[in-house]
């Protein structure tokens, strides 16, 4: 995409003027539907006690009042970017002031609803690591505007300085210099999560300070280039819904909903035969009834399959200088960048239907998206093995295993202590009968990693420097058994790592364990601004 000559400014700036409309249309829209809805049965014009006009008229009063209150929250929405934040504030009546820091920035998306995209505006997101309703959401800009401004705000907090404004990214061919991303242009060699090697600083990308011809208004940064890493074809997305437990439970419901239909309408016919008027309506109305909650079974299927398809449709992966990029969406488009380091935990998931293709879903737990409605966040909604190896790799580069591939391998589908595994003693199986044999734990050079699940495969894989703290407990059969529970508590979101049934010895010994290696890889953990180290 070429480069909008837009650029925020440092003092405050309001955003595009037809915010207003499309906040304020969905208001407009509902008070248009109820005048068309009353209007057609003739209930609001058809008043005796006023006017015709009347009615009409209180609609129109709504509308502009409505649009006068979107505008004037507009008027009072303002933000700046600096060198430390993003900076807003808003509210008529109530002033509200959010201060999103660059150093704790945790995700940046550009996000498009239906109404946006139709008319080429975005809204951008800014996640921080913080508590609840912490992010900066700036509704709206035009496209080109809104992927400037991500530009400016992921670099920015890469720590690339104002004097470093304009410079385009590294390139692609020095990314591959820097161990940032594999060669070729496209990730076809053979999938191992062999370590990538970190380049010293003196073999860095080096971005040289242009000169700076207008002191206020900064010239816009180019964004850094990316390489795609595996896309999701909407052929795969689509059996991937079909293949699930989902569908199976909708078509079994219809199934014993059909039979329970031809059995109890038999039985119907043959009790009502007697009287002609009288069992014809309930025949009726029983077969309407049955009819009414199969498609509203169905309705509830194609409703979740249509969310799933719609919100994974062309899920593309890329990898660039300024984190993890993705891009997903058929009607509301979002564009998400994660920055290196941010993802807490990663979860790789295999349900029954898809063990035949080897095909994984893998969700991630990223700081800013706690408590908000991107709480679980996809990395890739599916894809086969490989591509799961893919995406681990892009949040991981280095799992810190002399045998990479083998341990992944043991993790996804090995049993018992395959590659070092410290599994679950054999008397679990008296309080967990189903799973003992896949439950595990390894802790590699780089992170943690925690296998469960018989018919649906799970792997948790947690940084070490991602650790906050660390719990053990037993339940009443777990001491008798003397068996413990290991819980490893980092960011809050859909994943929670946590490695059941171990030996007492074993769970005591890991979490101990686990506090060193947690202390001494944050020790090692690279600065937030991580692109400050290129420029000196």
């Amino acid at each position: 995409m070429t480069s909008h000559p837009f650029a925020p400014r440092e003092e405050w700036t309001r955003l595009h003027i037809v915010t207003p409309l499309l906040l304020g249309g969905k208001v407009v829209g509902v008070f248009v539907a109820i005048a068309l809805a009353q209007g057609g049965q003739g209930g609001l014009f058809a008043a005796k006690s006023a006017p015709a006009w009347v009615p009409l008229a209180g609609i129109m009063i709504a509308i502009v009042v409505a649009l006068a209150i979107a505008f004037g929250e507009w008027w009072m929405n303002q933000f700046r970017v600096d060198d430390d934040a993003v900076h807003q504030r808003k509210g008529i009546l109530f002033r509200q002031y959010r201060q999103a820091r660059l150093d704790r920035l945790q995700a940046v998306d550009v996000v498009q609803p239906l109404l946006a995209r139709v008319f080429g505006f975005a809204e951008v997101k800014i996640d921080v690591a913080g508590g609840k309703a912490s992010s900066v959401r700036l509704q709206y800009l035009r496209l080109d505007d809104a992927e400037a401004l991500r530009n400016e705000i992921v670099a920015l907090a890469a720590g690339v300085g104002r004097a470093h404004a304009g410079v385009p990214a590294a390139t692609a061919s020095s990314l591959e210099h820097a161990g940032l991303a594999p060669s070729g242009e496209r990730l076809d060699a053979p999938v191992s999560l062999a370590p990538v090697s970190q380049a010293p600083v003196s073999q860095a990308p080096v971005l040289e300070a242009p000169v700076l011809q207008q002191p206020v208004r900064r010239a816009p940064v180019v964004a850094a280039p990316q390489r795609e890493v595996y896309a999701v074809p909407p052929g795969r997305l689509l059996g991937s819904i079909v293949a699930s437990w989902w569908t199976l439970m909708i078509v079994g419901f219809v199934v014993i909903a059909i039979v329970v239909v031809v059995v109890l309408g038999a039985v119907a016919v043959e009790k009502v035969a007697g009287d002609a008027v009288s069992g014809g309506g309930g025949i009726a109305g029983f077969f309407g009834g049955s009819a009414y909650g199969v498609i509203s079974g169905l309705f509830a299927f194609f409703a979740i399959g249509w969310a799933r398809f719609s919100s994974g449709f062309g899920f593309t992966a890329a990898i660039s200088a300024d984190g993890i990029r993705l891009q997903h969406g058929l009607l509301d488009t979002r564009r998400q960048t994660v920055p290196p380091g941010r993802v807490q935990a990663v979860q790789l998931h295999q349900p029954l239907p898809w063990r035949h293709f080897d095909w994984w879903r893998i969700t991630i737990n990223v700081a800013g998206y706690q408590d908000e409605e991107q709480a679980e966040t996809t990395l890739l909604p599916v894809g086969p093995r490989r591509d799961a190896l893919y995406a681990l790799w892009l949040v991981l580069p280095d799992l810190g295993d002399p045998d990479p591939a083998g341990t992944v391998s043991a993790a996804l589908s090995g049993v018992g202590a395959d590659n070092g595994f410290t599994a679950t003693p054999r008397r679990a199986w008296l309080v967990d009968p189903w799973q003992w044999r896949r439950r595990g734990v390894l802790a590699t050079g780089r992170a943690l990693l925690i296998r469960h699940g018989l018919f649906a495969r799970h792997l948790t894989v947690v940084p070490h420097e991602k650790t906050q703290s660390l719990s053990i407990r037993q339940g009443p059969l777990q001491r008798l058994l003397s068996l413990a529970t290991v819980e490893v508590h980092s960011t809050k979101g859909s994943i929670s790592p946590v490695a059941r049934h171990l030996g007492l010895a074993d769970a005591v010994a890991l979490v101990d364990a686990q506090a060193d290696r947690a202390r001494e890889a944050r020790g090692r953990q690279s600065p937030e601004q991580w692109m400050a180290t290129v420029q000196q």
